[in-house]
This record gives C-alpha cells, sequence and structure tokens, in this order.
C-alpha cells in the first residue's frame, strides 16, 4: 500500500458513510503544539471550512487543541480518508508557506468514530469544545479563539 495511502486511509475494518455523522480527531506531528499560536490555528481553521464550503462535510462542532484537533462532521461527498488527506495535506502546505517551515505537520492518520443519530448530537459538541476549559487553557469557554459549533 502506498505510503500516502495508509496515511489517509479508515483503520481496519472501518468505512465511510454519506450522510453518517462521525467525530474524527488528528494529532501533530510529535505532539508538537503547534497550534498554540492561533494564527496557525486560523489557516487550519481554514481549510475545514473549505471543505465545508465545497460540499464534503457540513461541521457541527470544532476546537482546534494545541496539538491536535477535534471535528463533529457529517459527511455528505466523498470519503473521510479523501477528506481528512485533503485538510491535512492542504493545512499542512499552507502552514509551511506561510511560516517558512518545512516538514510533516501531522501524525500519520486519524481517529474517527461514528456517532447514531439518536445519539445527543448537542452534547458530543460541547464536550468537544469544552475541551480548552478540561485542559486548563482558558478559565472561559469565550477566551478560546479555536472552536465553533453550529448551535451556538
Amino acid at each position: 500500500m502506498p505510503e500516502a495511502a495508509k496515511a489517509c486511509g479508515l483503520r481496519k475494518g472501518r468505512y465511510s458513510e454519506t450522510g453518517r455523522i462521525y467525530l474524527l480527531t488528528a494529532v501533530a506531528h510529535e505532539r508538537r503544539p503547534v497550534f498554540s499560536d492561533w494564527r496557525i490555528g486560523r489557516l487550519l481553521v481554514e481549510q475545514m471550512r473549505a471543505a465545508n464550503d465545497e460540499g464534503m462535510v457540513q461541521s457541527l462542532a470544532w476546537v482546534v487543541m494545541p496539538d491536535h484537533l477535534h471535528w463533529l462532521v457529517e459527511l455528505r461527498r466523498g470519503s473521510l480518508a479523501e477528506l481528512m488527506c485533503r485538510v491535512k495535506s492542504k493545512s499542512c502546505r499552507s502552514i509551511n508557506l506561510e511560516y517558512g517551515r518545512q516538514g510533516s505537520l501531522w501524525q500519520r492518520g486519524y481517529h474517527d468514530r461514528a456517532l447514531r443519530r439518536d445519539e445527543n448530537l448537542k452534547a458530543a459538541a460541547r464536550y468537544i469544545v469544552m475541551n480548552p476549559l478540561r485542559a486548563g487553557i482558558v478559565k472561559r469557554l469565550g477566551d478560546y479563539p479555536l472552536w465553533d459549533a453550529v448551535w451556538l
């Protein structure tokens, strides 16, 4: 299997299903806190919004933590592998270009969890966006610049 396919593929036994809701997690290379600088995080957010605007997903909630991303989406078109490959590669390219960096931004792969429609999606979104509070990064969610949810 080519290296790029392994880096973007689903875990063994998983498949993408259009119309399903997924919680996706991607981790920065060597868990470096590259997104501690919110300006770098905004370049990642631009790529997530582009995937939303192009109809690949409907973003429901997300948070960019210093060394990882949590993203709750409804898959609209394509596969999770295509989505994550696109967002990770384009964010890496734009961040490296903007900041004169080289090399990997992301660890290979990502974690995905399919959610059922009868699960409490608002509770899942709340859990996602509360990550900066639980991590002790901020005392109020409004003080953290890298999150959003459709219900707020």
